[in-house]
């Protein structure tokens, strides 16, 4: 038997009033809002037949980034505001993730989780052509908006020359990948991103006078079986394809890359040369990304 139309009204009026009770018990957990600020709310709710979030903005007591931030929290899709988590503001994942530049960073990530993304494939070097062109940048916004879905993420930082991630991400880099091949250390570096729940980092760790001879080593394979054992995406932050080998080393590890490609400042004849050597190395390129800065 069907319903009565009320009961199912009373159910849903309930079910809004549940929320909105959340929301204004986590503002207050947030130091946005007094408990007697909450009741002055929720008479104007009541008055005006508006949502506790609306009434609150209304009555000038917090802003709509308070009100993204407590949604955030109640669906489990973590974000930053602006000064908190000591990361960069490049990373706009973190900070602004209903701009326009991340919704596009969802749209990689969906591509990349039907195209490539499987029980069976986890691993993707992320490079470019030339140095300097935000392989970095993008390979960490690409790993939040990823941790953001609830998958669990593992950024690599394989740049052992110039290695950013720990920068990007503020964490000590005394011990990562190249002590890992160098048969120094074990896997028990790798750290958790507390701002994000689903983030881990492997740093690159410490420097290396022989990073390509690392990177082709043996070990490298056994690397990456135990990190698709512990994590859903890994993905490899790796240099410039001009200006060594060492990320087709990665690239041919990982099986798939993701190409960044710099508007007005990547040539088609070096894109077309690196394309070439990727595919010999037997990597897959997965798709590209074009970035302008």
């Amino acid at each position: 038997m069907n319903k009565p139309m009320h009961s199912i009204l009373s159910a849903a009026n309930t079910a809004s009033s549940y929320k909105d009770s959340h929301i204004g018990h986590m503002l207050v957990e947030q130091g946005k809002l007094t408990l007697q600020q909450v009741e002055t709310v929720r008479l104007m709710q009541k008055r005006e037949g508006l949502r506790f979030g609306e009434a609150a903005k209304r009555l000038g007591l917090i802003c709509e980034d308070d009100i993204q931030q407590v949604l955030s929290r109640q669906f489990d899709y973590p974000y930053l505001q602006d000064g908190s988590g000591n990361f960069p503001s490049t990373l706009i994942a973190a900070y602004r993730p209903f701009s326009v530049e991340v919704e596009e960073l969802r749209s990689i990530r969906s591509q990349l989780m039907s195209r490539w993304f499987s029980a069976s494939r986890k691993k993707l070097a992320v490079t470019s052509v030339n140095s300097g062109d935000g392989t970095s940048l993008l390979t960490a916004n690409l790993a939040v908006v990823f941790a953001q879905l609830g998958v669990q993420t593992l950024v690599v930082d394989a740049n052992l020359r110039a290695p950013r991630q720990h920068h990007i991400f503020n964490l000590p880099t005394e011990s990562g990948l190249a002590d890992v091949l160098a048969g120094r250390s074990d896997l028990n570096m790798i750290e958790m991103i507390d701002s994000f729940v689903d983030l881990s980092l492997l740093p690159a760790g410490s420097p290396a006078p022989n990073p390509q001879e690392l990177l082709n080593r043996a070990s490298f394979n056994a690397v990456n079986q135990t990190l698709c054992e512990r994590f859903d995406v890994v993905l490899y932050d790796t240099p410039a394809l001009l200006s060594t080998g060492d990320a087709l080393a990665v690239a041919a590890r990982a099986g798939g890359v993701l190409l960044v490609i710099r508007k007005d400042h990547t040539r088609i004849s070096d894109l077309a040369n690196v394309s070439d050597q990727l595919r010999h190395s037997g990597a897959e390129i997965v798709g590209s990304v074009m970035v302008s800065f």
